[in-house]
């Protein structure tokens, strides 16, 4: 997962993973919500028959993860508030919340806010997915998406993880749309 410095301040607030048990997603939402914490569900549509008729409607892309934005104590009081509902991700081998950069964060919830079909959530990133060449998407519906570029079934597609605990793929994207970032810009 990832590091913090150790000048970071108790108080400051960042994202933090969150594994829920037993499809409580909405339940931990509303609670979350009632103590005016922000949090971010990846969501996908789906098409299902009702009543003779297709719909599509939205849920959540992993039934058992959401994000939240709070400090580090708000966190670590969630969980043991919340014990055998939810679990905090945590660095390995440590104690304290694993806070996720906002930058991170930030192009996690612009790719998987995308209504798109071609989404494909990966599950906890792995070092494989990030051995392509880092890439900005120039054009299309991920216009301004940064990530790593991996072949998925033949197909040029977008990683975009959030170290540790998840990564998803975005559907093909053309050549044409790729820009190579090097390595000293950002």
């Amino acid at each position: 997962m990832h590091e913090q410095s150790s000048t970071d301040d108790t108080n400051t607030i960042n994202w933090y993973a969150l594994k829920v048990f037993y499809n409580r997603v909405a339940k931990i939402e509303t609670m979350l919500k009632g103590r005016n914490i922000e949090s971010y569900i990846p969501m996908h549509s789906v098409e299902q028959v009702v009543g003779g008729r297709k719909v599509r409607r939205r849920k959540p892309a992993i039934s058992s993860l959401m994000f939240m934005r709070c400090t580090e104590p708000e966190a670590s009081e969630l969980q043991k508030q919340l014990m055998g509902e939810v679990m905090v991700y945590r660095n390995r081998g440590e104690r304290q919340p694993a806070a996720i950069p906002d930058s991170e964060m930030q192009m996690f919830i612009r790719v998987t806010s995308i209504d798109d079909l071609g989404l494909e959530y990966l599950g906890e990133s792995n070092e494989e997915w990030t051995t392509g060449d880092k890439v900005r998407v120039t054009g299309g519906i991920f216009q301004g998406a940064e990530g790593y570029i991996k072949r998925i079934k033949g197909n040029h597609r977008l990683i975009v993880a959030i170290e540790g605990v998840i990564a998803v793929a975005t559907s093909y994207i053309p050549n044409c749309f790729l820009e190579k970032i090097s390595k000293d810009t950002k």
